[in-house]
């Protein structure tokens, strides 16, 4: 049961984070990009924990890749989490993103970073 609501899960933020909605006005796709965003930070943070391992291993050495992978990891994955779960709360409110990159499947090779929270993109201010 647990791995089919996991896969379940994983397809649907893979599916809601791939809306495109070109025939939405600017608003309405920030809303569902950012709603879409949220859900899918949410459910795939634990990727963070394999990224981090791999990122930081490649940074320096074996041994410190994986002990200080796995503790930047573990805190990304909270983070990541916690940004999500924001991003859904506040989806009415089409902000920039909090997080870079925005998805962790984006970019791969780089860090997670996290940057102004709120602030309202280009075309809204």
């Amino acid at each position: 049961m647990k791995k089919c609501l996991a896969w379940v899960l994983m397809v649907s933020a893979l599916t809601v984070s791939g809306v495109h909605a070109e025939e939405h006005g600017d608003y309405s796709r920030g809303v569902l990009e950012k709603a879409g965003n949220g859900f899918a930070n949410l459910t795939t943070a634990m990727l963070e924990m394999p990224k981090s391992v791999i990122n930081t291993t490649n940074q320096s050495n074996i041994v410190y890749g994986v002990f200080g992978g796995m503790l930047k990891g573990t805190v990304n994955m909270v983070g990541r989490m916690g940004v999500g779960l924001v991003d859904l709360i506040t989806a009415p409110i089409p902000t920039k993103p909090i997080i870079h990159p925005v998805l962790v499947w984006d970019n791969f090779d780089v860090d997670t970073q996290y940057g102004e929270v709120f602030r309202l993109p280009k075309e809204y201010e």
